[in-house]
């Protein structure tokens, strides 16, 4: 593991959030914040050594971005079968976790300290809970037949949903391997609970819909159904291809459908309605939807082939701005509040990265976050810009 110190002065210190961390503590407002972020540390995992006779082995790309609920590690799921966890405290690389015989996506922090939710890319379709004290699996959640594309946790309980290419959405509870519900929902491949852990949406890119449910009774009938067909007949809007990611804002006020084309979709969380277009001309990082694969025997080395992601987009923890990367350029920041022109939003700040953000993160405690591709970069105010 190489790391390379990008900014030895920022606001996090030479290795983390020291005492002199500034805009990285949680009291400042991200408004006050959110032009100043720039990358202070950036972690490229070398690739195997080469073997003779072989082709070299590529970079390893990130899949998924997850911080624990206190802030103070990151975990990433990658293509070559591990999952990194980083100290954003010491901001140094943590531990090495390796599931080559299962392999691993959608890597997210359990409630419970030292426990990590994952699924799996090979042999089978199976979630498991493994505990990173002594890296051994403590549970193993069986039932879907296809691969999983999204796994959500409840913020306040073990409870977590699962959505499949097997038409199904599974609801379970960390503390027993058995589903606690399903619901049978074509093309369903995204899932999000909101702030309050009462009400969790599905979005469904193939019915082109997104359905909310209501925790207590979700073997009902969704109690909400926002179509979202109409905003994507327009000219405008006919670039945003597949869907890659579901986020409720922390102030349960907005639902952000993330794509993997020129624009994502803030929608007010109550009816519905179209918010804003998020615009973003040069698009997006190449990265498969959910639901999306690569041509049968496509070699994983070819310029073609694609990996997948858990979404380039996510909220501010204070529910304002919405951050997105791009194309083998800067990150794009979004003010929820300003005047949308016939509702299409542009940024309201570029911030400086020379390359690719196909995931990205923010912090639930410091005003930090994280992106990914092949390397983890972590991103701090640079309060010299000030």
């Amino acid at each position: 593991m190489s790391s390379t110190p990008m900014a030895i002065d920022s606001p996090m210190g030479a290795n983390g959030l020291g005492s002199k961390s500034g805009g990285a503590l949680p009291t400042s407002k991200v408004s006050e914040m959110i032009s100043l972020f720039r990358p202070s540390k950036h972690f490229r995992r070398e690739p195997p050594a080469t073997v003779p006779g072989k082709p070299p082995s590529p970079y390893s790309s990130i899949l998924s971005l997850d911080f624990d609920d206190e802030g103070g590690l990151l975990l990433t799921s990658e293509s070559d079968n591990s999952m990194q966890i980083y100290s954003v405290k010491d901001g140094k690389h943590h531990k090495t976790l390796l599931s080559q015989k299962y392999g691993v996506m959608h890597a997210m922090f359990g409630h419970a300290s030292g426990c990590i939710l994952h699924s799996s890319t090979k042999q089978n379709h199976t979630i498991r809970y493994l505990s990173t004290h002594d890296n051994s699996y403590l549970r193993y959640f069986e039932g879907h037949e296809k691969n999983v594309t999204c796994l959500s946790l409840h913020p306040g309980q073990d409870n977590f949903l699962s959505c499949s290419e097997d038409n199904t959405l599974r609801i379970w509870d960390a503390a027993t391997k058995n589903a606690c519900g399903k619901l049978n929902l074509h093309g369903a491949y995204l899932a999000a609970w909101d702030p309050s852990g009462n009400v969790f949406a599905v979005a469904s890119p193939t019915a082109q819909t997104i359905l909310l449910y209501d925790f207590r009774n979700f073997d009902r009938e969704p109690f909400s159904t926002f179509d979202m067909l109409p905003y994507f007949q327009n000219g405008q809007n006919s670039p945003s291809k597949g869907w890659n990611k579901l986020e409720f804002s922390n102030d349960g006020k907005h639902i952000l459908l993330g794509t993997t084309g020129t624009q994502h979709f803030l929608l007010d969380a109550f009816d519905g309605h179209l918010k804003a277009s998020l615009l973003r001309d040069r698009g997006a990082v190449r990265r498969l939807a959910a639901g999306d694969h690569n041509l049968e025997g496509m070699d994983p080395q070819s310029s073609e082939f694609l990996y997948p992601s858990t979404g380039d987009c996510c909220f501010t923890p204070d529910g304002r701005y919405v951050l997105s990367g791009s194309r083998q350029q800067n990150v794009l920041a979004w003010d929820t509040l300003a005047s949308a022109q016939e509702r299409f939003l542009r940024p309201v700040h570029e911030l400086e990265y020379k390359g690719d953000s196909a995931v990205i993160a923010f912090n639930p405690r410091y005003n930090f976050f994280a992106t990914g591709d092949k390397e983890a970069v972590f991103w701090v105010p640079d309060q010299s810009l000030a």
